[in-house]
């Protein structure tokens, strides 16, 4: 299992060559038996990267990556944006667990994008939809509506943290094509 050695490149590679599997899967192959589960039990949990990802439940990260247990820190938020809470587990995931890579992971037909590009919503949902239409702006196009909001959420996390280019801590963003179920990085 020991996947925390693996740098921010590397894990991007994985992450590319699960996707690649998963395009070609009927089924997750990822490790989820028992004894996984008694060794991520005993041992702790050692994931090669955090996935920041929208709450769809059409978008299943260990899935997408061909992943089992104990291999992605997923952290999921309708819209996946990014406030305090996110940016807590994000540090918790590279200080206490060594990932090196953070994913933002958003995806094409998501609600809380088109909600952003549509008409006004009230309630709590709103405080979603205002920080995507920040990002997005007047964007039209729900795809590019898509990568503008991972693009802007890559770039909280980054502020946030205080992330310099030669730190080990790498921030990418990529869509998540719903249709075919291929992952488009974005950098």
């Amino acid at each position: 299992m020991a996947h925390q050695n693996l740098s921010a490149a590397e894990a991007v590679e994985k992450l590319k060559e699960g996707n690649k599997r998963y395009l070609e899967a009927a089924s997750n192959p990822g490790d989820i038996s028992l004894q996984i589960r008694k060794k991520t039990c005993d041992e702790g949990q050692e994931p090669y990267a955090v996935v920041i990802t929208c709450s769809d439940s059409r978008v299943i990260p260990e899935s997408i990556f061909t992943a089992g247990i104990g291999e992605l820190f997923v952290i999921r938020v309708a819209g996946n944006v990014i406030d305090n809470h996110q940016l807590g587990s994000i540090e918790y995931a590279a200080e206490h667990l060594g990932c090196n890579l953070v994913l933002v992971l958003g995806h094409t037909h998501c609600g809380a994008v088109g909600a952003a590009m549509g008409s006004e919503v009230s309630g709590f949902v709103k405080s979603i939809t205002d920080q995507i239409r920040r990002a997005i702006g007047d964007e039209k196009d729900e795809i590019q509506a898509s990568r503008l909001n991972v693009a802007q959420s890559v770039s909280v996390i980054k502020e946030s943290l205080k992330l310099k280019e030669e730190d080990t801590l790498k921030v990418s963003g990529a869509i998540y094509h719903i249709d075919t179920g291929n992952v488009e990085f974005m950098d």
